[in-house]
This record gives C-alpha cells, sequence and structure tokens, in this order.
C-alpha cells in the first residue's frame, strides 16, 4: 500500500479514526534528509502494508498539523495507535530502526 498524503481535512479518518497503528512522515520538499528518507519510507509501507498505515505530513502545506505535533526538525517520524502518539523519532532513520519502532506495536 502506498502512502497516504495526510491533511488537516483527511487526518481525523485517516489518522485519528484509524483502526491499524499509523507512522506519519512529518517532510518537506527542500530538505536533503527528509528525501534520503523517502525511499525507506515507501519500503515501509509496501512491507507493512494491511498492518501499519503509512502517511506523509509536508509541513510547509500543512503547518498547523506540525504545530499539532510540536514538530520542530524534520525529518520527523511519528507513531500513532489508538489515537495516541506511542513512538517519535528526528532524522533520517535507517530502515531497521523504523522496523524496531515497529516492531511491539
Amino acid at each position: 500500500m502506498a502512502e497516504i498524503i495526510i491533511t488537516e481535512k483527511n487526518f481525523e479518518h485517516e489518522v485519528a479514526g484509524s483502526d491499524k497503528p499509523v507512522l506519519l512522515d512529518f517532510w518537506a520538499q527542500w530538505c536533503g534528509p527528509c528525501r534520503m528518507l523517502a525511499p525507506v519510507i515507501s519500503r515501509i509501507a509496501d512491507e507493512y502494508s494491511g498492518k501499519v498505515k503509512v502517511g506523509k505530513v509536508n509541513v510547509d502545506e500543512e503547518s498547523g498539523l506540525a504545530s499539532a505535533f510540536g514538530i520542530s526538525s524534520i525529518p520527523t517520524i511519528v507513531i500513532i495507535k489508538d489515537g495516541k502518539v506511542i513512538n517519535s523519532a528526528v532524522g533520517a532513520l535507517p530502515k531497521a530502526q523504523i522496523d524496531d519502532m515497529l516492531k511491539n506495536i
């Protein structure tokens, strides 16, 4: 399953109301580390299809969501389960580290 573009309009349905855990990737087009992380996020979306929903939040277009999550550096990954943040990390993480974050959810 491909990543879902998350906006303030679809956040409630796609994230807050999700019956699956959600991994959000907060990113921006101009961010080099974000572009480095993009293929990893895409692989995560494919490998965890049906188990974890993967969403991308463009912080330039969705500053309200970025602010609501207290995003001050990008890329930032936030994992949400049952509407609550259960884990987060900043930086262009290796896939193995993201796998570890998703292992016990």
